[in-house]
């Protein structure tokens, strides 16, 4: 028990890695610092992505081993995944391996190349893999296309990214048909006042490079398994529903069947099976949950256009697009 009643580790918030006075006095009182009960992740990880490098520090010294992994992860692969510099650099002088193998081949040192401190752990030793060409070419884009995007500041929009497909072939394969602009615009000036079941059944439709982008700026549809099975025949589609209740909700359709449901897009969730490309993009995109849905799908917009003003709208039929 610690001197204000509390077991271990079990009431600490993310702040709580930064006070340095507290982690000790938890410590002293005899928490261990290798805790895998502790909420959500062990004290090492928590600390690597939430707390202050004197923290790391402090634990690294009290653990047996500074790079035991956790989901298949050491702590100092969590810094770098979580742009931690400072925090790293904590653990690699505590004994961490940079180049130690995880992550579909993501050692932290090889993530650390597709950061924003890609010389954290140079000089680079021999042996090691860098980054390929297509891994440098995911890096630029993914500079270029957050700043393109920018931050969507409003809630309660979908869309859905589909590579290799034109907008008049994603209208085909929704059976939908040119909406009349008078009866758009209208529907736009308010969704909600008294058309809201005829509203949603408007989407817009835009081509992109590398595919093309359905939207709907009040609504769900767009990421609803009827469109994305429709829109994913033969290909990809990423889509996703900005929920103003409970966040952003992805889900993820390959030829038609669901690959992915209920996740958060941008999120940075991985796993140590996910495929090597899936987590740089996670990691790229960490944040930017547009920008990781057209990443997703190889989409390469220039601008806004798709998501702010579409090339056309379209009225589809009317349908259980749940089911």
């Amino acid at each position: 028990m610690t001197a204000n009643g509390a077991a271990g580790w079990s009431d600490f918030g993310w702040g709580s890695w930064e006070d340095l006075a507290l982690v000790r006095a938890r410590l002293d009182a005899g928490a261990d610092p290798a805790d895998e009960a502790c909420p959500y992740q062990p004290p090492l990880h928590a600390a690597a992505e939430h707390g202050s490098p004197e923290v790391v520090a402090e634990l690294a010294a009290r653990v047996a081993d500074v790079d035991a992994e956790w989901e298949g992860r050491t702590a100092l692969w969590t810094a770098v995944f979580n742009d931690r510099p400072r925090n790293a650099r904590a653990l690699v002088a505590a004994g961490a391996d940079p180049w130690r193998p995880m992550m579909g081949g993501w050692s932290p040192g090889r993530l650390s190349l597709a950061s924003p401190t890609p010389g954290l752990f140079f000089p680079f030793p021999k042996g090691h893999a860098g980054l390929t060409e297509a891994e440098s070419a995911a890096v630029a884009e993914a500079e270029r296309l957050i700043d393109v995007l920018g931050v969507t500041e409003y809630d309660g929009f979908s869309l859905a990214c589909v590579r290799g497909v034109s907008a008049a072939e994603a209208a085909r394969r929704l059976a939908a048909e040119p909406a009349d602009e008078d009866e758009w615009e209208q529907v736009m000036e308010d969704p909600f006042d008294g058309f809201e079941e005829e509203a949603m059944r408007f989407v817009g439709v835009t081509d992109v490079p590398g595919g093309c982008v359905v939207t709907q700026p009040w609504g769900y549809l767009a990421s609803t398994p009827v469109v994305m099975q429709a829109l994913s025949a033969g290909t990809v589609a990423h889509g996703m529903y900005a929920n103003p209740k409970s966040g952003n909700q992805g889900c993820v359709y390959r030829d038609g069947e669901v690959v992915a449901w209920d996740t958060i897009p941008g999120g940075g969730d991985v796993s140590p099976e996910d495929p090597a490309e899936e987590i740089l993009i996670a990691y790229l995109y960490d944040g930017h949950a547009e920008a990781y849905c057209f990443a997703g799908a190889g989409l390469r917009p220039a601008d806004t256009r798709a998501l702010t003003d579409p090339d056309t709208h379209l009225r589809l039929p009317e349908r259980d697009y749940w089911h």
